[in-house]
């Protein structure tokens, strides 16, 4: 199971193509637009949120609702692509036209950006080529394949539900999600302004949030993601890039501007003994294998326990603001204050809805890769027989 995605911000439209999906999975583009929706909102977001409406177009491989077995195409069109076609257009520039005098080049990269380094990597002496592809939105489409995933791990029975742990250093009770399911902690997160699950928390982050917008500068913060229902055994410590953690890791570090990841405990590991690490082993006839605890975060030794998995991801504040960072020209070499591209103080809310469908998409690959898969009640039926199998081992 695979996708590529492509696209530009500002192009015409972001596109993907999905492959390795079961045969008879319902999907319907209201399912995945929901999700869309969901991406767009949180405090704190720019006016880029209000220009576009994201909807999906699912341009092939579900029939009737269901998906064929074939790659599934899927289409997000930029509302605001009718005012850059002469910017962004794929079709050369007429003879008359100088390269030079197109309207939005930029020569001056900003911090924090992939700017400067995708120029050089490329050879882009325009860096909009480059700005235009690392932007967020292409998270758009990502987001969108993320609930075809989700869609196909709720069909097993799986569960998965992100929420605000931090933003700008106000963190969130963990009583406030103590005991509760993910659906039931999402029931609370999307009502709240900023998809944490603490009330309190979360009106001191409105505050931070737009404290941070007023004064031109923007926060980061920490997103979690909870798993639940998956059998044990996903993943492998046969090889490294087989490890289920390891490929969790990677998905939460591919989302723009997160800088760091931890399972359970995490980093707090460093400071605690092995006695206050490790899960201790139970076993009963109702339940079969659990843990006393779950410190390490639903997995060992790359594969899932049967815990919920727990794995946090942390979001660096949005290096582009209306209080400019020190850069350089790279046409005259001269300094100056890196301009405004994007209005976002805090997108960390936002963000966390990416965290959540990168890692659904994971955890299906992830059974998709070890099962048979062509038809979903095939794989359906293996995935009952695994939690059995697991039970009475």
């Amino acid at each position: 199971m695979r996708y590529l995605t492509a696209g530009e911000s500002h192009g015409p439209q972001l596109t993907t193509i999905i492959e390795g999906l079961p045969a008879q999975l319902p999907l319907t583009a209201e399912m995945i637009n929901k999700e869309l929706k969901r991406r767009q909102g949180g405090h704190g977001r720019g006016r880029r949120m209000q220009i576009e409406t994201d909807t999906v177009e699912i341009a092939s491989g579900v029939r009737h609702g269901k998906t064929l077995g074939s790659p599934v195409a899927l289409v997000v069109k930029n509302d605001d692509w009718k005012h850059w076609t002469k910017i962004m257009g794929a079709e050369p520039l007429a003879d008359d036209v100088n390269p030079d005098d197109i309207k939005r080049k930029i020569s001056r990269p900003r911090p924090g950006h992939a700017d400067l380094v995708g120029g050089i990597k490329y050879g882009h002496r325009d860096l909009r080529n480059v700005l235009e592809r690392s932007s967020a939105r292409e998270t758009t489409v990502r987001v969108a394949v993320g609930a075809v995933a989700k869609a196909l791990i709720n069909e097993l029975g799986i569960r998965i539900v992100s929420h605000v742990t931090e933003i700008g250093g106000i963190i969130a009770d963990q009583q406030s999600i103590a005991g509760k399911s993910a659906n039931e902690i999402r029931d609370i997160v999307e009502a709240d302004p900023c998809y944490c699950a603490d009330p309190v928390a979360s009106a001191k982050m409105v505050e931070a949030i737009d404290s941070a917008k007023e004064a031109g500068d923007s926060i980061g913060g920490v997103v979690e993601v909870i798993v639940e229902g998956l059998p044990a055994g996903i993943g492998s410590y046969v090889h490294y890039d087989r490890k289920l953690d390891a490929k969790l890791a990677a998905a939460m570090l591919s989302i723009n501007a997160f800088k760091g990841v931890e399972f359970g405990l995490g980093f707090e590991m460093a400071h605690l003994k092995g006695s206050e690490v490790h899960d201790e082993i139970l076993w009963s006839e109702e339940n079969g294998y659990t843990r006393r605890t779950n410190r390490l975060g639903g997995l060992e030794g790359g594969m899932s326990t049967g815990m919920p998995i727990i794995i946090r991801g942390v979001m660096k504040p949005i290096p582009t603001l209306y209080k400019p960072l020190q850069s350089v020209d790279i046409e005259t070499k001269e300094p100056f204050k890196a301009s405004v591209e994007r209005s976002d103080s805090c997108a960390v809310p936002a963000a966390s809805v990416v965290a959540e469908h990168v890692v659904a998409f994971e955890i299906a690959k992830a059974i998709v890769e070890q099962f048979h898969s062509d038809q979903l009640e095939q794989l359906k039926a293996q995935i009952d027989a695994m939690k059995l199998y697991a039970k009475e081992f």
